[in-house]
């Protein structure tokens, strides 16, 4: 599972970094999880609004920074 957390690097983007990290952990997924900063990629995605996850290419939510029990719907 490939999942990537799109965000330029503000105080909310990097909570839902830490949540999908514990969220995977919990879950015992065996992923990759990738910060995405730079704006340009970002875009390429059509991402307006940050933070954002992708799981395996399929944007999840974006504007958002869901706690760690509703993260785990996502990555199942």
């Amino acid at each position: 599972m490939l999942i990537k957390v799109l965000g330029t690097g503000c105080a909310k983007c990097k909570k839902l970094a830490a949540n999908v990290e514990a969220a995977a952990l919990e879950l015992g997924i065996d992923a990759t999880i990738e910060k995405v900063e730079d704006l340009q990629q970002i875009m390429e995605y059509g991402v307006m609004s940050t933070p954002a996850l992708i799981v395996d290419d399929e944007i999840k939510f974006m504007g958002k920074v869901p706690k760690v029990a509703d993260l785990k719907k996502y990555l199942k």
